[in-house]
């Protein structure tokens, strides 16, 4: 039996999962992190997009709108905004949403402030990467 790690993915309405895994896969505001059983405590800021997690040599596949990475001896916590299962991503409101801040961000007329516009664009996008990343590896959870 491989060894696991205990993960809870919680958002600000609800927990998403909470289990054993083998392994963590996020990505943090410095790069790409893996997360492994006896990893070394560390807390990390996320940005948008997937966090991975294998489970009995399956992934599963989340999407989180930023937060923060928490890992303990024997647990990691991921505290988002917002998370979802990657496959419960709606990929028409992503387009929408990628369309709408590119839109912001070329008009300098509209009142929304180009940061926020810029943060709804990155967001929307990593939505987008997470639907793709799902149908190349045929994960449906």
């Amino acid at each position: 039996m491989a060894m696991t790690i205990h993960v809870d993915i919680v958002s600000a309405e609800k927990e998403i999962f909470s289990g054993l895994v083998e392994a963590v896969f996020a990505s943090a505001v410095m790069g790409e992190v893996g997360i492994y059983p006896r990893h070394t405590p560390m807390l990390t800021r996320l940005k948008p997009g997937e966090v991975r997690v294998l489970v009995k040599g399956k992934e599963e596949q989340f999407y989180v709108s930023g937060g923060m990475l928490e890992v303990q001896p024997h647990v990691v916590t991921i505290l988002a905004d917002t998370a979802m299962r990657a496959a419960d991503v709606d990929e028409a409101a992503a387009l929408a949403a990628k369309e709408d801040a590119e839109r912001s961000l070329k008009d300098r007329d509209t009142k929304i402030d180009q940061a926020e516009a810029q943060a709804k664009l990155a967001e929307a996008m990593a939505q987008l990467r997470s639907i793709e990343r799902m149908r190349k590896t045929g994960n449906s959870h």
